[in-house]
């Protein structure tokens, strides 16, 4: 395991003024653009910018309201782990050209975990499980690890003896952060030379060199973490080797309680069952496929678990075919991504999911605003919204925060205006389609 001391782009101690500073900056107004919403906004929606130069994706967002997620540098095929707290923080990596925070952070301990390629070279060539939360169309061959970073330490979090890859996915308030990490076992269920090592679900901490091994659903070879609350419940995924990336390899969707695997279910799907994020009443939410066996290509629908309900589908926006749930907060909100048939005429649009109403959260914004909201990642206990924008302007795909208009109409969960009907349709250019990443890129991407 290493400890590397970042020397980020931006160092400045920001403040709490400073973050209210950054949000005053009007947004760049589109008076071409259609008008989504002619009630009074749910939310105002801030553009926090590309700071490296390419696309950027804001991915989660804790209480304290740093955004964690990934910016691309200019020429989009290099991507480094972001923080967004008031300014734009380069994480930068472990030594490889890529790193990333694919998956919602939410620990207000200023603790952030992610993946970074490393300067040493995977003797098996493995693009890992990495490859699909980096830009680049072509894996660069380095060992990928996952981190956690604090105080501006990136430290390295260790594989399984043997392995020689990892992934970090999600890390709670006491310091346990869970993911998977390869073992040395050559895995016949792995879909070789694109995976040749086994891989299962890990906990490490409180001492990030304390390595814990969760075992899969009883059969199945392989298995991987995503989320951990604060309790101390982890969900993730369990299946076959495969390609180490959604698929096959979540045949099952997994709670471990103590340490135990707890079949969630599915909702009618063989493959793509995927736990994304949980909050500390256990409520569990991701995306799977309503049809089809384990070798099925994604066609993925948000569900929601509860102890008392089991998984079910989300509902779907207006024509849309196809949908993903990223986060949930306290309160049971959830966001996401949904999409059309074959990603038209509505095209990719970030959702919110409360009281048992889907809407377009493009609807719920102030109509002057020139951003097209095309994935919501991440969702505070405060209602505020990190994710994915185009600005409909510039081109830009940028990093977004949605803040809640509190009071009267604009009050979550109070306004009567119909979020699915009254969003504009905007189709995404394939050159925007090509550079998405993780799990939007496997199911609504293009070219891959």
């Amino acid at each position: 395991m290493q400890s590397r001391i970042m020397q980020p782009r931006i160092l400045t101690c920001i403040t709490a003024m400073a973050l209210f500073a950054a949000l005053a900056v009007p947004v760049q107004l589109a008076a071409q653009a259609p008008q989504k919403n002619q009630q009074p906004p749910r939310y105002y929606v801030f553009n926090l910018g590309a700071p490296l130069g390419g696309f950027a994706e804001g991915v989660g967002i804790n209480n304290l309201g740093w955004i964690s997620g990934g910016a691309n540098l200019t020429g989009n095929n290099v991507v480094n782990a972001e923080l967004w707290i008031g300014s734009p923080l380069d994480l930068g990596t472990l030594g490889g050209p890529n790193s990333n925070v694919s998956w919602p952070n939410h620990t207000t301990k200023g603790e952030i975990v992610g993946i970074s390629e490393t300067a040493e070279a995977n003797p098996y060539g493995e693009p890992w499980s990495c490859f699909a939360f980096f830009p680049s169309s072509t894996p660069t061959g380095d060992v990928c690890a996952g981190f956690a970073w604090q105080d501006g330490v990136m430290t390295e979090l260790p594989a399984l003896p043997g392995g020689y890859d990892s992934y970090a996915s999600g890390v709670n308030n006491r310091g346990q952060v869970v993911g998977w990490a390869e073992n040395g076992v050559h895995d016949p269920t792995c879909n070789a030379p694109r995976q040749v090592l086994q891989f299962e679900a890990v906990i490490w901490g409180p001492k990030l060199t304390v390595i814990t091994e969760l075992p899969p659903f009883p059969g199945d070879p392989d298995s991987a973490a995503t989320a951990i609350n604060d309790q101390g419940w982890v969900v993730g995924i369990s299946g076959l080797c495969s390609n180490a990336v959604g698929g096959a390899s979540a045949e099952h969707a997994l709670l471990w309680e103590n340490g135990v695997p707890i079949n969630l279910g599915n909702i009618g799907g063989g493959a793509w069952n995927t736990p994304v994020s949980l909050n500390n009443h256990g409520q569990i939410i991701g995306f799977a496929n309503t049809s089809g066996d384990e070798n099925a290509a994604p066609s993925p629908t948000a569900f929601i678990w509860t102890q008392a309900t089991g998984m079910r589908a989300l509902p779907l926006l207006n024509g849309d075919t196809n949908s993903i749930a990223f986060d949930i907060n306290e309160k049971g909100q959830v966001v996401g991504q949904s999409a059309g048939p074959n990603d038209g005429p509505i095209g990719e649009r970030s959702f919110l999911y409360e009281n048992g109403r889907m809407m377009d959260l493009n609807a719920l914004i102030q109509p002057d605003s020139s951003l097209y909201l095309t994935n919501a990642q991440g969702i505070n206990d405060n209602g505020e919204i990190a994710g994915t924008a185009i600005d409909t302007i510039t081109g830009a795909v940028v990093a977004f925060l949605a803040v809640p208009a509190y009071g009267g109409e604009s009050e979550a969960g109070s306004s009567k205006t119909k979020g699915e009907d009254n969003s504009r349709q905007v189709v995404l250019p394939e050159s925007v389609r090509r550079q998405m990443m993780g799990f939007s890129r496997l199911a609504f991407g293009a070219g891959d």
